[in-house]
């Protein structure tokens, strides 16, 4: 834990709005705390940080959580709708079934997240950081990936319809049988994707993209041609 917050953590406690309300006015971090379905929501928590900390199914809708982090948290179903989580940091936590509808999260940085089934609909902010994060099932229509390098993604199943993966770099990432309706791949690097589930008649999705040899024979495989 950082030392800035060596002398005002909060541990093992089974926390109400009425305690955070308490806390507020600087930034504070709970570690192994119980926040579960509790109401934060509106609060000013910027700069706070939660380690370990239990959030399931917390309303925390329209707070103010910029500069925020998350360590190994565990918050299934977790509501963070309208939420400005700008330059926010997410490490190894769990918010499978999340909501983060129209969320601002400009700058904020996912590693070793669980985002599965998660609704991202019209979240806000450019520079997004996506590293070793499951995605499987996750609703993402329209978002931007434009010139992002994503490495170890898991896109399975998700709704990415009308997303801009536009020179985009994919490293080993999965897109079986995810939804591309209308997403667009110009100048995007595929080689290090997993493109399982994909039928020839939705190769043209991957129209500019760059696919490898090995991708390549899996297509033409359905016309019955080998590739050597």
């Amino acid at each position: 834990m950082d030392d800035l917050f060596a002398d005002r953590a909060v541990r093992d406690r089974t926390l109400a709005r009425a305690d955070i309300e308490r806390l507020t006015g600087r930034a504070q971090c709970l570690v192994d705390c119980d926040l579960e379905e509790v109401d934060l929501s509106g609060l000013d928590l910027t700069g706070w940080r939660f380690e370990r900390c239990n959030v399931r199914k917390a309303d925390i809708s329209r707070a103010k959580l910029e500069d925020t982090t998350w360590q190994s948290c565990r918050g299934a179903f977790v509501n963070f709708t309208g939420a400005d989580m700008g330059a926010a940091r997410c490490v190894a936590s769990d918010f499978n079934n999340a909501a983060f509808r129209r969320t601002n999260l400009q700058a904020a940085k996912f590693d070793q997240c669980k985002l599965t089934g998660g609704d991202l609909f019209e979240v806000k902010g450019l520079e997004i950081h996506f590293g070793e994060t499951l995605f499987v099932n996750a609703k993402l229509a329209g978002h931007t990936f434009r010139k992002a390098t994503l490495t170890r993604v898991d896109f399975s199943q998700a709704d990415l319809r009308k997303c801009d993966f536009r020179q985009a770099t994919l490293v080993e990432c999965s897109l079986r049988e995810a939804n591309l309706d209308g997403a667009r791949f110009d100048g995007a690097d595929l080689r290090g994707a997993d493109l399982g589930g994909l039928q020839l008649f939705d190769a043209r999705q991957f129209r500019g993209a760059t696919i490898s040899r090995e991708q390549a024979a899996q297509l033409l495989g359905q016309l019955g041609l080998n590739v050597r």
